[in-house]
């Protein structure tokens, strides 16, 4: 069966179990702990022989038995007995719950469905594409909320080519979701390196990806992704269930690829080198930033560049307002330049994200040894912005659509790139401004455009009124969310007044 046949066979059942109440991501958390069950039995067959970290007690093969309240009272001592375990089998059945409402249901999934497929036989690439297939029409459901852990995987693909991880290096995602970036830069090593050694294969999938994922349910399913694609073990969990800003871990790779959660307030208070506190309650010190600031997205830019080695590159998924906040967000800018060559922007389009109400980009910088120069010589700026429109449902967006963009990045080479933007090229998306141009812009924004907006000149070339509403509504959303930021912070003070 192929992935497609597979997700549609798994996901048709769902709807045999809205009408219990039970909402997409109650259905694939439910899945994911049965496959983990049956996966587990099926390693303990030949060829195999692998000792189950799941005791006979609680195994598939105890499911299988039963039936009716005798299955119920089962599945759900099975779930909080291994929630109560170490390693890989706590983190996927941590706080777990049995959320099926009719025992012939939950028969129905375990025999018809998940016993009668070999997993463990599919390859990496049927089953984990096929799970994945299961979080990307998850994240489709807006009610639920699962699209803001979701980053649309033909733009994580772009990132992950130009970025082109070679094996032994490892990879980090302080804010993982369900893995998107840590599985795709896995594939690359795989797909490019095809000779890899025992000893190299055993590293990609036990050593190499680190992830933090601050949501338990998300994480349960990003270690399950991961596990469907070769990634993990028994005893090796490839994540860390929590706040990855709270401190630093310590951990240092060569390099991060991340998609920080957007929403502006951090649940804690960020203390600086300089010392200055932004709120006392709840707060943590952090040495190792620029400065303090309760912006979680410049928090996440700042403890990016902590994790990264000395050379260890980074991409890093930043709305708007890190590129032209001052305050804080101008000198985190100017220290960003100044300690790392920042030397790639990619301003994205409007409707790529679940989560409404945010204009995102992608910043690609290197960490660098102290200087006393700047190490940002030139900032290369490519605009798949203007003009451009996409939408979730009808128009979404497709690799091919970041085509442009990765052979100008030029990433076998980024040093010999050539501007498709010129004074007789006005229309050219690509474009470089110098680090003296850069500095001279009020508060160093990097909130930079050139192109003409056609449909401020010419109404035929007006985008459709979907897509006109649809960003009429992200806009609304945006000065909502701002305006909430402020009654926030007037709340905080009244408190420590």
């Amino acid at each position: 069966m192929s992935p497609a046949d597979i997700t549609n066979k798994l996901w048709n059942y769902c709807n045999v179990l809205r009408d219990d109440g039970m909402s997409y991501g109650d259905y694939v958390e439910q899945l994911t702990y049965l496959l983990f069950l049956k996966m587990a039995d099926e390693r303990t067959k030949a060829p195999y022989n692998q000792k189950s970290p799941v005791s006979a007690k609680y195994s598939w093969a105890s499911l299988i038995k039963k039936d009716g309240d005798d299955l119920f009272d089962h599945y759900r001592h099975t779930l909080e007995e291994l929630g109560k375990q170490k390693g890989l089998l706590g983190l996927i059945f941590n706080k777990s719950q049995n959320k099926f409402q009719d025992p012939a249901k939950l028969r129905r999934l375990i025999v018809d469905l998940i016993d009668k497929e070999t997993w463990v036989a599919m390859s990496a690439d049927v089953k984990g594409d096929a799970y994945e297939g299961l979080l990307e029409k998850n994240a489709q459901d807006t009610k639920s909320g699962a699209g803001q852990y979701f980053t649309p995987r033909p733009l994580i693909q772009a990132i992950v080519d130009v970025m082109a991880p070679k094996p032994g290096e490892s990879v980090s995602d302080p804010a993982c979701g369900t893995g998107g970036f840590l599985l795709a830069a896995h594939d690359y090593v795989v797909k490019h390196n095809p000779h890899l050694t025992k000893p190299q294969l055993k590293k990609l999938k036990e050593e190499t990806f680190k992830g933090w994922e601050l949501v338990n349910a998300t994480a349960r399913l990003c270690a399950m992704n991961m596990l469907l694609h070769g990634i993990g073990s028994q005893d090796f969990e490839p994540i860390v269930v929590g706040d990855s800003l709270a401190s630093d871990p310590g951990d240092r790779f060569e390099m991060v690829l991340t998609n920080p959660p957007f929403g502006k307030k951090s649940s804690t208070t960020i203390v600086g080198e300089e010392g200055k506190v932004s709120k006392e309650r709840d707060s943590v010190e952090r040495g190792d930033f620029w400065t303090t600031t309760s912006n979680k997205q410049l928090n996440f830019v700042q403890h990016v560049k902590t994790l990264l080695k000395q050379n260890g590159r980074a991409a890093v998924v930043v709305p708007d307002n890190v590129l032209f906040e001052g305050g804080a967000g101008e000198t985190i800018r100017r220290k960003l330049l100044q300690e790392c060559d920042v030397h790639t922007l990619l301003r994205l389009p409007t409707g790529l994200f679940y989560a409404q109400g945010v204009k995102a980009n992608v910043l690609f910088f290197d960490k660098k040894p102290a200087s006393e120069t700047p190490w940002t010589k030139k900032l290369w700026i490519y605009d798949l912005r203007t003009n451009i429109h996409f939408t979730l449902k009808t128009d979404p967006l497709k690799r091919e659509d970041l085509d442009e963009f990765v052979k100008c990045y030029n990433p076998e080479n980024r040093h010999q790139r050539k501007t498709t933007w010129s004074e007789k090229k006005p229309e050219g998306r690509w474009r470089v401004y110098d680090y003296e141009e850069l500095v001279a812009r009020d508060k160093l924004s990097l909130d930079i455009f050139w192109l003409r907006d056609e449909s401020l000149s010419d109404s035929d070339n007006l985008p459709a009124p979907d897509v006109i509403a649809a960003e009429i509504v992200a806009d609304l959303e945006a000065a909502l969310e701002q305006f909430r930021e402020i009654l926030g912070d007037m709340n905080v003070v009244e408190d420590e007044a």
